[in-house]
């Protein structure tokens, strides 16, 4: 119970960490946020649970592919901000554009051989 604790905490800890930056410093937030934090604290997790490296390294190559589409979210979150969309909507506009890319990726990369 102890391990899933500290898991949670840590986790959180990053989470907040960030939004705390961002109040006195978006670009030094945006860089923090940027690093795979959220992936390098999966792949230690799993290697502090005694998971096989090779489901790691396979974590690890399909978190590259599913960033891309995710990358969609940060162009077009401040474009429609920039718009005067308002949050709420470009929140959800971003992101069903971004859930879209997804599923017009996800086909592409199965004819293409890589195993998600």
């Amino acid at each position: 119970m102890f391990y899933y604790t500290l898991k949670i905490l840590v986790s959180a800890l990053l989470i907040v960490t960030i939004s705390e930056i961002a109040k006195r410093s978006s670009g030094f937030a945006a860089l923090v946020a940027s690093l795979p934090l959220t992936s390098l604290l999966a792949m230690l997790w799993m290697h502090f649970d005694g998971v096989e490296t090779d489901k790691i390294g396979e974590l690890s190559q399909q978190i590259f592919w599913l960033v891309l589409p995710s990358l969609v979210f940060f162009l077009t979150f401040p474009l429609l901000l920039k718009q005067g969309l308002g949050f709420w909507l470009s929140l959800i506009l971003s992101s069903s554009t971004t859930i879209t890319v997804y599923f017009v990726l996800l086909p592409l990369l199965r004819k293409l051989g890589v195993q998600l």
